[in-house]
């Protein structure tokens, strides 16, 4: 008998150094900020845009993407928190899990029209700068849920099927399975969404770079392709998991949401000129006030015959 091929999962999330844990679901999101803005600040220097104020405007869509990631989840999971035997304060346990990216969007979309307004800077072609980083950060941040051995989807043969274990949350160890094989070191073998997201985001980021650098898209219509794009990806690998959702009409709430933010991208797109939507000549709607020369600066200059 042949032995299927599988991908094996962490039995350990969680590390301690001293009485601090460090958790890998954590890590994974911090590296994603970290490539997000990295990429995000040379695209912005190749819109003629200060690199520094891509941390001004990445601080404020960080904190509200986070706060607003976890209110998705929450709100549209709240049977996990506020039920019998259930405890409310959980749902303030980010570092356990559970981030809602269309809460993450919508909130960090705000933050970072916050950052934006500071600064003069045109929401849309921030937004065309950045979504490219944003895509790869989440196909990062997937890897948080392969540490944690979650959202994965059903039960499978396939040679590259990923092997779960029952990681108590708390600890991040793992314990005899209370599912699958009960009371097994290994619960089954499942579908790795995980993966399948985390391909699909780095093949979408690459093809956005590309047709950025070949159409020198503008007027939001790289992040309505963002937009399209992921939810396309979002609405298949949705179907193959198994993991807790509430549904309406027979399909989970993030397929309904992806069909209208999917809708809404295509609706932006068309509007805005499609593949013809020309670059900005500038990002920022006015001179920022701190790139601008002081008057001493200008007073020194005065006389001078360069």
């Amino acid at each position: 008998m042949q032995v299927l091929a599988s991908i094996p999962s962490p039995t350990t999330s969680v590390w301690h150094i001293g009485p601090f844990p460090i958790r890998a679901y954590a890590l994974c999101i911090i590296a994603g900020i970290l490539v997000a803005i990295s990429l995000t600040t040379r695209r912005w220097k190749e819109r003629n845009g200060n690199p520094d104020h891509v941390w001004d405007v990445a601080g404020w869509a960080v904190l509200f993407g986070i706060i607003g990631g976890r209110l998705y989840h929450v709100v549209s999971d709240p049977e996990l928190y506020f039920t019998a035997g259930r405890h409310p304060i959980d749902a303030l346990k980010i570092w356990d899990g559970g981030l809602g990216i269309w809460g993450a969007v919508a909130l960090g979309t705000l933050g970072a029209w916050i950052g934006c307004r500071r600064r003069g800077i045109k929401l849309v072609v921030f937004a065309d700068a950045a979504v490219p980083g944003v895509v790869f950060a989440q196909a990062l941040g997937r890897w948080g849920n392969w540490f944690n051995n979650e959202l994965f989807g059903s039960p499978t043969n396939l040679p590259w099927k990923l092997e779960i274990h029952d990681l108590q949350v708390g600890d991040g160890h793992a314990q005899a399975c209370t599912f699958g094989r009960i009371g097994a070191q290994v619960c089954g073998y499942y579908q790795p969404t995980f993966l399948y997201e985390s391909i699909w985001d780095v093949s979408l980021g690459v093809a956005l770079i590309l047709l950025d650098r070949r159409l020198r898209l503008g007027r939001g219509n790289v992040m309505a392709l963002y937009v399209m794009g992921y939810t396309v990806g979002r609405f298949w690998i949705e179907a193959l998991r198994t993991d807790h959702a509430n549904h309406i009409l027979g399909l989970r709430l993030n397929d309904w949401t992806s069909v209208v933010v999917f809708l809404g991208g295509l609706a932006w797109f068309l509007r805005h000129g499609g593949f013809h939507a020309e670059r900005e000549s500038t990002p920022y709607y006015d001179v920022p006030a701190d790139d601008a020369p002081d008057e001493q600066e200008v007073g020194a200059d005065v006389g001078r015959d360069d």
